[in-house]
């Protein structure tokens, strides 16, 4: 999953002209899903992002979570963000996940940072062409991998095992 995060004033999404969804101070979040993307990635990119300390304390340094100020998040679907420029001035989406993968875990990760404990998290709708308003407060804005950042798994066999057919 790869995540773009930034910190804002305020943020709302449009969608025809009618706004969808809208925020005050918090965390503006654009989110793509690859087709080989779980609900372990889903879990931690949330758990990431909320603990996130990108907020000022009273000594403006960067030291408080969303959670620490009690923000607001908007998660908007961004499967642009598995673009591939590699080739040519056309970018490829082949590694973005299709609708029936990548809607459920857009779904999960909301419901996550829910249950994360953010108090107003308000969306987009999938799949639709929708026009975002952001007041970046700083600027900040992360970029978030989660084949990055994730810690890897090592699959350890002991001598002698046999695999299970």
């Amino acid at each position: 999953m790869r995540a773009v995060v930034q910190r804002v004033a305020a943020s709302r999404v449009e969608i025809g002209g009618e706004t969808v969804g809208e925020i005050g101070q918090g965390l503006m979040i654009l989110l793509g899903v690859s087709g080989e993307d779980t609900e372990e990635e889903m879990r931690f990119l949330a758990k990431k992002i909320v603990n996130l300390r990108i907020f000022t304390d009273e000594n403006d340094k960067m030291n408080l979570s969303l959670m620490d100020i009690g923000g607001e998040a908007l998660v908007v679907s961004q499967f642009t963000l598995y673009a591939d420029c590699k080739k040519g001035n056309r970018p490829s989406f082949i590694a973005a996940g299709r609708p029936e993968i990548s809607e459920p875990l857009y779904e999960s990760f909301v419901h996550e940072l829910i249950a994360l404990g953010v108090e107003k998290v308000a969306t987009g709708q999938f799949g639709a062409d929708m026009q975002v308003y952001i007041q970046n407060d700083g600027p900040v804005t992360i970029v978030l991998d989660t084949d990055e950042i994730m810690p890897k798994r090592v699959t350890v066999r002991k001598a002698g095992a046999k695999e299970n057919a």
